[in-house]
């Protein structure tokens, strides 16, 4: 993604302008201007508008097709939390660079709360995110095919090593033991006992698709796997549009 630039003021004693970015990355993860604090006005509206755009996508696409959404009882007390607002507290927690659910629900209690009235405690929230993975991956899927860059004519595929272990008793009472195996990767000249994870992106850095496999699986026969699943997911999000 090009982010936009601005010009600093005209310097009185160099009369020289200097360009620099107008956002920047932090540790979390938030994208804000320079020079501008947490509570600036511009930034929060930035990602106001980013949830409430993707709210809006999930809601409908939930209409579309209600099977999406988890399964339920026919009778008893609706969530307080929707699903489509969910999806959108998931993924501005992918956003914001959270790993503890702990951590970000305190956040949003603290920052979001004009977004979302209500909030889960963690264990609720940990519940329906699970309950929801399905959901989530084909929201993933359709903003992903929703991107320009998503017809570009070249993807790059790679993989890169997942260590889960180096001890050999660690390899004998892990519960990976059977899907785990010893590989070796050339880029860092090392074995390693894990997992490798296969990623296709297209040259902008647009995940298309990705796999965990085992160290020693052929990448040909993973890559075809993905493309096989991504081509009938694909298959599938046409026909729904279709309807």
């Amino acid at each position: 993604m090009r982010l936009p630039a601005r010009t600093r003021q005209q310097n009185p004693q160099s009369r020289r302008y200097q360009a620099e970015p107008a956002w920047t990355t932090y540790s979390k993860g938030w994208l804000r201007r320079q020079h501008e604090g947490v509570q600036d006005p511009c930034v929060t509206t930035e990602l106001d508008t980013l949830a409430t755009a993707l709210y809006v996508k999930t809601d409908d696409l939930l209409k579309e097709s209600p099977g999406l959404a988890p399964w339920r009882p026919a009778t008893g007390t609706a969530p307080r939390l929707g699903d489509a607002e969910l999806v959108t507290l998931a993924v501005m927690q992918a956003l914001a660079g959270f790993t503890s659910e702990a951590r970000w629900l305190r956040h949003a209690r603290a920052h979001l709360r004009h977004l979302f009235p209500y909030l889960p405690q963690q264990p609720g929230y940990n519940k329906r995110l699970r309950a929801a993975a399905t959901l989530i991956r084909h929201c993933i899927r359709v903003l992903a095919a929703d991107a320009s860059v998503w017809t570009d004519d070249v993807w790059v595929v790679d993989s890169t090593p997942v260590e889960c272990g180096r001890s050999r008793e660690t390899a004998r009472r892990s519960d990976l033991t059977g899907w785990a195996q010893f590989g070796y990767c050339a880029s860092h000249s090392r074995w390693f006992w894990g997992l490798r994870l296969h990623l296709v992106c297209t040259l902008q850095g647009l995940p298309v698709a990705f796999a965990l496999a085992g160290a020693k699986a052929d990448e040909r026969e993973v890559l075809a796997g993905m493309l096989a699943e991504l081509l009938a997911a694909v298959e599938r999000l046409d026909s729904r549009r279709q309807r």
